[in-house]
């Protein structure tokens, strides 16, 4: 990148699309031009594996630090060891970032420039992560699969800044808050991306991960549904034609 000044690299108003292009050195696909153009306050990504949700959402945090100044964004998964892989994706577009932002801190957990923006990858746990506010952004990976307690615990770090939550998953059938999230009518804005839809994912591909991996998990893995688990006795659908809010009265 030729050198450019700090005034005039933010006054650039770079789009986060040009940004993944430039900084991540890859060409963004026609969802996620539309997704970091146009981000909204409230977002869900179901996506197949291997198509690009990663690298979005590692773009929308860079972006985020780079052109905000004093912006925190925090990185939580079940996991913690999945929350230091997305941060380990952030890191490939940093040294785009260090020609006019110095690094100020670099390690295993966190990014920090000299413009005091902060990218964190925190324990996925509730009782470890509940100091942090005024978050501008808050990313959930693997969100399927992280519970509920987790995800009610890092919503209230948004209320004074309203700042923008963003989850990402394949699903992990039909429970927890992402499945209800998902199917509710809330205002997510949800974004579907199968392998059909990714053009890097050949047919003969999916075919060999078929007779590999059987259909149950290429149905999840790959086209983003919400399966019952292959040992689960009553499937979740007949669970809840089970349950009514008729309840009759007794005297």
């Amino acid at each position: 990148m030729k050198k450019t000044s700090l005034k005039d690299f933010v006054a650039s108003s770079m789009s986060p699309s040009l940004f993944m292009y430039k900084a991540f050195n890859m060409k963004p696909d026609d969802w996620q031009i539309g997704l970091l153009d146009n981000f909204p306050q409230e977002s869900l990504l179901l996506c197949s594996r291997q198509s690009g949700k990663s690298t979005v959402s590692a773009t929308l945090a860079l972006h985020q630090a780079a052109f905000k100044s004093n912006s925190l964004v925090i990185i939580v998964s079940k996991a913690y060891r999945q929350a230091e892989e997305l941060l380990r994706k952030v890191k490939v577009g940093v040294p785009f970032v260090s020609s006019v932002l110095a690094i100020v801190k670099e390690n295993q957990s966190e990014i920090e420039l000299d413009n005091g923006s902060r990218i964190l990858s925190l324990p996925g746990r509730e009782d470890t992560i509940r100091a942090y506010s005024a978050v501008s952004l808050i990313i959930i990976d693997e969100a399927s699969r992280v519970g509920e307690e987790l995800y009610n615990s890092v919503r209230p770090m948004l209320a004074i800044s309203r700042g923008k939550i963003l989850a990402l998953t394949t699903p992990f059938g039909k429970q927890g808050w992402f499945h209800k999230a998902w199917v509710g009518d809330d205002d997510w804005f949800k974004i579907k991306i199968t392998a059909s839809d990714c053009p890097r994912i050949t047919d003969d591909f999916i075919n060999t991960e078929m007779k590999r991996m059987g259909e149950w998990w290429v149905k999840q893995e790959y086209f983003c549904e919400f399966v019952d688990n292959e040992t689960q006795l009553f499937s979740y659908d007949d669970i809840i034609k089970c349950i009514t809010d008729e309840v009759e009265v007794w005297a």
